[in-house]
């Protein structure tokens, strides 16, 4: 099928654009492990680490699986049916991907807790509920990383997938770092940096996937063109493909392609990027070895 633009995006735009998303969420899988072994650590039951590790490692798996059953499953289908499932394909992943990444602004500075007063419960229930916990925390990660990679199934190559697989192993190692406190970086402008480019990347694909159903007359197209700047510069170039392969834009975007996106982006940054209210916290308690590693989503979000 035919995504983002008729020319696929060059090695450096897939491996560049998937490999930051592979840092992203990578980074956010590796602080839930990283939480999950600390409060194991601290209670003394190392014997249910190979649970966590089960988990997160079948996690990884269903998360690759999902990942080529975009890649190389989408392009299977030609023509209009291949433009309709891709259009819904993306609308689906926005909302998805937009609402796990205000989601998490919410919610990460309660996260360790919540994960620490689920692994508590898992461990009285038996080695199953452990796996599984560990399992869905990563799985929630691996489903949302998976789903923003429908922006790369057109390049029917395994580079986005390279790109993936080297972000997260470069989150692995930071957050590894992070828990024998080697690596010390500010997780809330990481955070809010990363979210944003990952909204301006889902702005991409919402965009898209508008174009896609207009194409096959699902979505009405008043106006045509919003205008054509393909000749500002050459984009076949290799910046030219970079800017479309990573940001999923268009020279000739449609008006309402163009409505669209501009109001995502103004909508939901603003949501994103407000201030979040911060209550009062309790004095914190004394340090311990693994005091990294549990506080490490409060301090995300402060």
């Amino acid at each position: 099928m035919t995504m983002l633009s008729a020319a696929a995006p060059n090695v450096p735009a897939q491996v560049f654009g998937s490999g930051l998303i592979g840092v992203r969420e990578g980074l956010e899988a590796g602080i839930i492990v990283m939480v999950l072994i600390a409060f194991l650590v601290k209670s003394r039951r190392r014997d249910a680490l190979k649970w966590v590790w089960l988990g997160v490692a079948a996690a990884v798996a269903m998360t690759v699986g999902v990942f080529l059953a975009i890649q190389y499953g989408a392009y299977t289908i030609k023509d209009l049916a291949a433009e309709a499932i891709a259009g819904v394909a993306s609308l689906v992943a926005v909302v998805i991907v937009t609402s796990m990444v205000l989601w998490m602004r919410k919610a990460a500075a309660g996260l360790s807790g919540e994960l620490r007063t689920g692994m508590s419960q898992a461990l009285e229930t038996g080695a199953l509920a452990v796996f599984m916990l560990a399992f869905l925390a990563v799985g929630r990660e691996g489903v949302e990383t998976a789903l923003f990679m429908v922006g790369y199934a057109e390049a029917e190559t395994a580079w986005p997938l390279l790109g993936l697989l080297i972000g997260v192993l470069v989150a692995a190692a930071i957050a590894v770092g992070m828990y024998a406190g080697a690596i010390r970086i500010n997780l809330a402008k990481f955070f809010t940096y990363t979210g944003a480019f990952l909204i301006v990347v889902a702005a991409g694909v919402l965009s898209y996937g508008i174009g896609a159903l207009q194409t096959v007359g699902w979505l009405p197209n008043p106006g045509g063109r919003a205008f054509d700047i393909s000749s500002w510069f050459n984009w076949s170039s290799w910046y030219g493909e970079i800017i479309q392969g990573v940001f999923n834009v268009t020279p000739t975007p449609t008006v309402l392609q163009l409505v669209c996106w501009l109001a995502y982006l103004a909508i939901v940054l603003t949501l994103f990027l407000r201030p979040a209210q911060v209550a009062e916290k309790p004095p914190p308690a004394p340090p311990t070895s693994v005091s990294n590693a549990e506080t490490i989503t409060e301090r995300s979000t402060t």
